[in-house]
């Protein structure tokens, strides 16, 4: 019901074009996708390469609960699973199942574990220690409620549709390509064991996550 609501707020951003809204989206965009999830929820929580100051993460963490991708936890352990089960049985999101369900059907149809913190502690022990992590787990989408606010405070309903409903949409839509074009199209400079690629145009969208083949195989 959420995400048919965002996709619908997505498209009647369209009838209410306003320069304003517009750039503030774009702005979001760049810090729900690159500082948020690129930079922290990729880079730093899943995979710990680079270190920074346990204010900084924090912050990066709560950047990336305006992509609603999901709390901390969950984000990571999925993506850790995936390293692990790339296109193997017990991978969350492979095209193997269908462009479909690597795309959106798992987040539609799969096991809802966005609260299941103890459960997916095996996979983020290092997070489920946290707790910071363990509360925005539970509570991700608190921030996205509250920049919505500020929103319709600011600018009324053209920079909620634009700002909350289409840039969040948008930024869904480019991070599942990473998880079912990359694995269908594109090159492969490295033989891994997996269908992973290298594809230019989803990179161009998210700010480099598209050179997923580079990514697997090191």
């Amino acid at each position: 019901i959420a995400m048919v609501g965002f996709h619908i707020a997505a498209v009647a951003a369209f009838f209410y074009i306003d320069l304003g809204a517009i750039i503030t989206a774009v702005v979001l965009y760049f810090v729900a996708g690159m500082l948020g999830i690129g930079m922290s929820y990729h880079r730093l929580l899943t995979h710990r390469s680079y270190k920074t100051p346990l204010w900084m993460e924090y912050f990066l963490t709560l950047c990336a609960t305006l992509a609603l991708e999901g709390g901390p936890i969950f984000w990571v352990a999925t993506h850790r699973v995936h390293h692990q089960k790339s296109d193997r049985d017990g991978d969350p999101h492979t095209p193997r199942e269908g462009s479909f369900w690597a795309h959106m059907g798992w987040i539609i149809m799969g096991q809802g574990l966005h609260q299941e913190t103890a459960l997916l502690a095996r996979y983020t022990p290092d997070l489920s220690k946290d707790k910071f992590h363990v509360a925005l787990t539970k509570w991700h989408w608190v921030p996205q409620v509250v920049v919505g606010l500020v929103l319709l405070a600011f600018g009324g309903i053209p920079y909620v549709l634009w700002g909350i409903g289409a840039r969040t949409v948008f930024g869904l839509h480019t991070t599942w390509a990473v998880n079912s074009a990359t694995h269908l199209w594109g090159s492969r400079r490295f033989a891994t064991k997996d269908d992973s690629t290298n594809n230019w145009w989803v990179a161009l969208l998210t700010f480099g996550e598209g050179w997923h083949n580079n990514h697997h195989a090191h």
